[in-house]
């Protein structure tokens, strides 16, 4: 049994490490811009290569016997399930919402709010890696003192993390009343779902788009309308 779960669980970063090359080269061949999304896009790839990696360490079965039900797990978990759910989440979330609303987040508190959440992240789980290793086990509350400060720095983080996940609540919120109004195109993308008013009308677009470019083809798309 021990041998088919770390089979499986090997083979699981497979997958997995083919996408973050992909990801990694789909920048390198583009022209990357950060801003909000693409902060949150760059700390979900950094948070997911933390946590597959991780996951080969459980997946070692000599290694396992060590970390296995210890904190080293939820760690690795939540690098994954959180780190790279999440903050994916939070990129397309930022990324969308100009077209789903029609208005504009202020980018200032958007950069602020990944870099709090990144930051904040890594401040509340690493720790727990080393907690692990060092010998605590998960799903208790009560630690010997030796384990004090990492439990502190990843009871800190989580108050960092926190304030991250509730700035965007808040300037997202603002931004339906107050913000500024958003163009077709605020990102200069090439997609057709940018050739349609922000929000979209009813049926999306008023006359159905001729489509004479490639999708990546800056040089022959329309210019687009950035605000």
């Amino acid at each position: 049994a021990g041998l088919v779960f770390s089979a499986i669980t090997m083979l699981v970063a497979v997958p997995s490490a083919v996408k973050v090359f992909n990801w990694t080269a789909t920048l390198y061949g583009g022209s990357v811009s950060f801003e909000t999304p693409m902060l949150y896009g760059l700390g979900f790839i950094g948070l997911f290569v933390i946590g597959g990696l991780t996951g080969v360490f459980c997946a070692t079965m000599g290694l396992d016997v060590h970390v296995h039900d210890t904190y080293f797990v939820v760690a690795h978990f939540h690098y994954v399930m959180v780190g790279g759910t999440i903050m994916a989440y939070m990129g397309g979330l930022h990324f969308w919402w100009p077209k789903i609303s029609g208005k504009l987040y202020p980018e200032f508190w958007g950069k602020i709010s990944a870099a709090l959440v990144f930051v904040g992240f890594n401040l509340t789980f690493f720790p727990q890696f080393l907690l692990g290793y060092l010998g605590m086990p998960r799903r208790y509350w009560s630690y010997p003192p030796e384990f004090q400060v990492l439990n502190v720095l990843s009871t800190a983080g989580a108050t960092v993390l926190g304030l991250g996940y509730v700035l965007p609540l808040i300037y997202l919120t603002w931004s339906m009343r107050y913000g500024k109004d958003a163009s077709e195109n605020p990102y200069g993308a090439t997609g057709l779902e940018w050739r349609t008013p922000s929000p979209p009308p009813t049926e999306n677009f008023q006359v159905t788009p001729t489509v004479t470019w490639e999708a990546y083809d800056y040089t022959s798309a329309p210019e687009p309308e950035v605000s």
